[in-house]
């Protein structure tokens, strides 16, 4: 999923730890095989792979839990008023932040041909057949914004099952945590958006609860005074503007991991109103002026370490 996994328990049983992180990996494994948008040479095409190829052709016969991620995906773009769009995947190639990071901006004229394949209205869904399908040739689906988090979930169930009851699953930016460590709740920290890898400005304790951030600062470069990052607006085609960093608070990863790229995308006026919409949902946000939002439910339970660093 183009990022690390990280598992922890604690447990007075290694090796029952072990075993469960063996197979809480194969899980992670199993998802990314069925929701990657990447082609792998020798191994089967993914279900998103199968969809893409057939865009503005024929609909495509998926799994159960592929159609289950599409649906949220969809949900979480009809609440956010599109701001959260699976489709962003048009963008591919185009904007390069990943291993073959490009610090060259492509055309305007290149970027609006590819925002307008950007409509999460075009994924048909049809439940009957379990099929999806593209409305339109060349558009693509990615679900990096949200598959993590539900991967995240899956390996909890997965280390439940294998008996274990306090633990923390981490997939890049989205976290679960269960349990607590003996007489301690597991401990959760922000990271200042620009500060070092480790600065952290706020932590807090959880149990059984979701955590999931959205940041301009992991796959980007600045070029002339402005930065560039891989959290594209469907609106626009370009980098989001409004916010620097975003962490969700949730019951689930995989509801966390929808949020934090949408409320990144709207920015913290509405993003407060998005995130209060759901459930035992928070959030604290930094802006584009590095101010700070936080969710009144928040207060008292979110420490402060202190004001994020300013800077470009």
């Amino acid at each position: 999923m183009g990022t690390q996994a990280t598992f922890s328990a604690f447990t007075a049983d290694p090796a029952k730890a072990e075993g469960a992180f063996v197979a809480a990996y194969a899980e992670i494994r199993r998802v990314e095989r069925l929701m990657t948008d990447w082609e792998r040479p020798g191994e089967p095409e993914s279900d998103i792979v199968r969809i893409n190829k057939a865009a503005g052709k024929d609909p495509v016969r998926v799994s159960a839990e592929t159609i289950e991620v599409i649906d949220k995906s969809l949900e979480m773009s009809r609440r956010s008023e599109g701001a959260f769009d699976i489709t962003f995947a048009a963008m591919h190639g185009l904007w390069k932040f990943d291993e073959d990071m490009d610090k060259t901006l492509p055309s305007p004229a290149e970027i609006e041909k590819r925002r307008k394949l950007i409509n999460w209205r075009d994924v048909m869904v049809d439940h009957k057949a379990h099929t999806v399908k593209l409305r339109r040739a060349g558009m693509r689906l990615g679900l990096g914004g949200i598959a993590k988090g539900y991967a995240v979930d899956r390996c909890a169930g997965v280390l439940r099952a294998e008996g274990l009851r306090d633990f923390m699953v981490q997939a890049g930016g989205d976290l679960y945590v269960a349990g607590r460590k003996g007489s301690a709740s597991w401990m959760v920290g922000v990271r200042d958006p620009r500060g070092g890898p480790r600065d952290i400005i706020a932590r807090m304790p959880i149990e059984d609860h979701a955590f999931s951030t959205a940041g301009d600062y992991e796959r980007g470069f600045v070029m002339n005074g402005k930065r560039y990052h891989h959290i594209i607006d469907p609106k626009t085609g370009y980098p989001a503007t409004a916010s620097r960093g975003v962490t969700i608070f949730a019951p689930t990863a995989f509801l966390a991991d929808g949020l934090d790229d949408a409320v990144f995308i709207l920015g913290p006026k509405k993003g407060m109103q998005l995130v209060d919409s759901f459930p035992d949902c928070a959030t604290m946000i930094i802006d584009a002026k590095n101010q700070v939002w936080m969710s009144k439910s928040l207060e008292g339970k979110l420490q402060r370490m202190g004001a994020p660093t300013d800077g470009i």
